[in-house]
């Protein structure tokens, strides 16, 4: 559990930091603006935390730095000829207008959206958004299920939501597992990657060498995985819960 929270400000970084009841200090720098966050053992205090989170400043501003220069797609106004994303790949927007169902759906290198010609831009939007969900839903099972056999463990739950600093979640307790609804517009490889990430978190809580020896042993590619998802587009959007 948390005890305490603070925020220290280390040679321009502001800096997020948790104390919790763990072993070793783990130092985060989250999407999509480069957000550093430490998980700090008790036994510590601010100036103990200060002199790690110096000593990591090189990596943390590389970090940050691939973070910055991802590429980022302005607002989208939902109209004909915008890009979007979809697994991975680059699709062009066409926007047809008639009365009817609202719906989306891929046509070649194109994403069709077809809506009444009264619907406004944050509506389409929110079609947008809920076309992504779905095809989250599609793609999530078969993976969880091949997952749950390699692993032998079985996810009991799994939510997909918007998240402000992660692509991804787990509550060991519950096994519960959350997946930012970002990943659709990703490669595939990287819902995989997330998806085993958080399984893998049911064995060890922690980013130490213990889980990074299980990912190592099941997914042997997933620094590549992982590369490839934070280098991707990011969309607009300030990321919220």
């Amino acid at each position: 559990m948390s005890t305490a929270n603070a925020n220290l400000t280390i040679r321009g970084i502001d800096i997020d930091v948790i104390y919790k009841d763990i072993k070793n200090l783990h130092i985060g720098v989250y999407p999509p603006l480069g957000r550093v966050r430490v998980a700090a053992p008790n036994r510590l205090d601010n100036d103990q935390v200060r002199l790690a989170v110096i000593q990591r400043l090189p990596w943390i501003k590389r970090q940050r730095d691939k973070l910055r220069a991802a590429e980022r797609q302005s607002e989208r106004e939902m109209v004909t000829g915008e890009s979007h994303y979809v697994w991975g790949v680059r699709r062009r927007l066409k926007v047809v207008e008639r009365p009817g169902r609202a719906h989306l759906e891929t046509d070649g290198d194109r994403l069709v959206l077809y809506v009444p010609s009264e619907t406004t831009a944050e509506k389409r939007r929110t079609l947008l958004d809920q076309w992504y969900r779905d095809q989250l839903r599609q793609a999530v099972p078969g993976l969880v299920s091949r997952w749950e056999q390699v692993l032998d463990v079985t996810v009991p739950k799994w939510t997909i939501r918007r998240m402000k600093t992660k692509w991804g979640s787990c509550n060991r307790e519950t096994r519960h597992i959350w997946f930012n609804v970002e990943l659709a517009k990703k490669h595939p490889d990287c819902l995989e990657y997330i998806i085993v990430h958080e399984m893998v978190h049911y064995f060890e809580r922690n980013h130490g060498e213990r889980f990074t020896s299980l990912m190592d042993r099941h997914l042997p590619d997933w620094r590549s995985r992982r590369d490839q998802l934070n280098a991707a587009p990011l969309g607009p959007e300030e990321w919220t819960t």
